[in-house]
């Protein structure tokens, strides 16, 4: 962006030590118009210039306390280095989905809000991993003169490699075997690797075990809008039928004899 080439080089070294690993802030993955962006809540920032890894650092502005800190990432904020974001509802049908963020007119810094990154920190690590794929490429179209150690040594990676694969869909398919016999014998069922196939980590999508297959509970705002709709949904009692003798007026007949009439009368109940 425009504003991050006018920001000064003190500015230029805070970001890049809150984007870098050292200041230890959370990052959480976004969707923002349909692209993932790394965002972060405001007080995770706060903290990390009170930390002791910033007090270290040179050729930044001193920060002594919460309120200098607020005040130096409010002055970071029109570099658009970090914009601030509203977090809406998750883009799937998870929990741990992306959730969607949008861009807030108001810009100021709150702790308690939460600011996507629109900086990639040094750039570095990208010109180096250029090189490798260059290098990678160069070698794989030269492996016909490879000394046949080396390709004896390409062929072993490939099997283990294709080996991993095979042992990652013979995972799916007994974990779905597994399933489908718990629903049986043990309902609701137990999915082994619950996250396997969740928009998680590596090692997250092992972590837990195994875990019952619950529905997930509705929520209370849910719940009464529901309980709301059947009560005014709900059709008003009839009124009831009472059968009453009373006497004939018909003075002809005989007095024991009586006559039954019909009313309609409100419930009682209601």
């Amino acid at each position: 962006m425009e504003q991050q080439s006018k920001a000064p080089q003190e500015i230029r070294n805070v970001v890049n030590f809150l984007r870098g690993s050292s200041a230890g802030i959370r990052i959480r993955v976004g969707v923002l118009n349909g692209k993932r962006v790394d965002y972060f809540k405001g007080k995770a920032a706060v903290k990390a210039l009170l930390s002791p890894a910033y007090l270290k650092l040179k050729n930044v502005p001193k920060v002594a306390d919460e309120q200098g800190a607020l005040q130096l990432l409010l002055t970071v904020i029109p570099y658009a280095f970090f914009l601030r974001v509203e977090r809406g509802a998750p883009t799937g049908t998870s929990s741990s989905a992306p959730k969607q963020v949008q861009i807030t007119q108001m810009q100021t810094f709150v702790p308690t809000d939460y600011y996507a990154w629109f900086y990639e920190g040094s750039q570095w690590t990208t010109y180096v991993g250029g090189v490798a794929m260059v290098a990678i490429m160069l070698a794989g179209v030269m492996f016909p003169l490879w000394p046949p150690i080396m390709r004896l040594g390409v062929w072993y990676l490939s099997i283990g490699v294709l080996g991993l694969l095979g042992l990652f869909f013979a995972l799916a398919i007994v974990r779905l075997i597994f399933y489908i016999i718990t629903v049986i014998v043990a309902s609701p069922g137990i999915w082994i690797f619950p996250k396997l196939f969740a928009d998680v980590g590596f090692v997250e999508s092992f972590i837990p075990l195994w875990e019952w297959d619950l529905p997930k509970k509705k929520s209370k705002k849910k719940r009464a809008e529901k309980g709301k709709e059947e009560s005014s949904g709900g059709a008003s009692p009839a009124p009831s039928a009472r059968v009453e003798e009373v006497a004939d007026s018909d003075s002809s007949r005989p007095v024991s004899r009586t006559a039954a009439r019909v009313e309609e009368v409100p419930d009682e109940d209601s």
